[in-house]
């Protein structure tokens, strides 16, 4: 019996320690547990939160994008029709000038008109940036010229532009059309 006493007295003293292990294992496991399951409930909120945020962002740069086009299409119609404006006055002239050539009109007068429509449409197409480029004797230069034919010249000197065939033009100082041109291969060598 006296065995039986001891480990009656030793089993209350070691189940006793065990259980408050226990208790505290499972107390700190289920705080843990809980910090954790918060910390997901905060993550999972703020991704919410910021693919709410996304979306927002996208459907405001697709606005954006449309509103753009619009504006876009807007004012390339506003400007073709201010070109227009100014070229209607200059076909109003021509229009003038083929009733008049139908009637007796001589052809100093139709020479005059000719040259008076030629400048209103210089004016027009210089006012919206059109500049021409007539290389009659300067330096090739291929950026603005295209060479049509290459001939010997002892007049010119070597690569200059001797005749041109077809003038160029420049937009806004973007080359638009290259004058097409003759060119000299300098003088003949024999």
């Amino acid at each position: 019996m006296s065995n039986e006493n001891e480990t009656t007295d030793e089993a209350p003293g070691v189940s006793g320690t065990e259980d408050t292990q226990d208790e505290s294992a499972s107390g700190t496991a289920n705080d843990e547990l809980s910090g954790l399951e918060a910390a997901l409930a905060r993550a999972e909120q703020e991704a919410a939160e910021q693919r709410e945020a996304m979306l927002r962002m996208h459907a405001e740069m697709e606005n954006l994008r449309k509103r753009l086009i619009r504006d876009l299409e807007r004012s390339q119609k506003r400007a073709l029709e201010g070109i227009m404006n100014d070229l209607l006055p200059v076909r109003d002239s021509l229009e003038k000038g083929l009733q008049a050539a139908e009637e007796e009109a001589s052809l100093e007068s139709l020479k005059e008109g000719k040259a008076l429509i030629k400048r209103m449409l210089e004016k027009v197409m210089s006012d919206h940036g059109l500049e021409e480029i007539d290389p009659a004797g300067e330096l090739f230069n291929p950026e603005l010229h295209e060479a049509m034919s290459l001939i010997p010249s002892p007049q010119h000197k070597e690569n200059e532009v001797i005749d041109v065939i077809q003038k160029g033009y420049r937009l806004n100082e973007r080359l638009i059309r290259p004058a097409r041109v003759v060119v000299s291969s300098g003088p003949v060598n024999g």
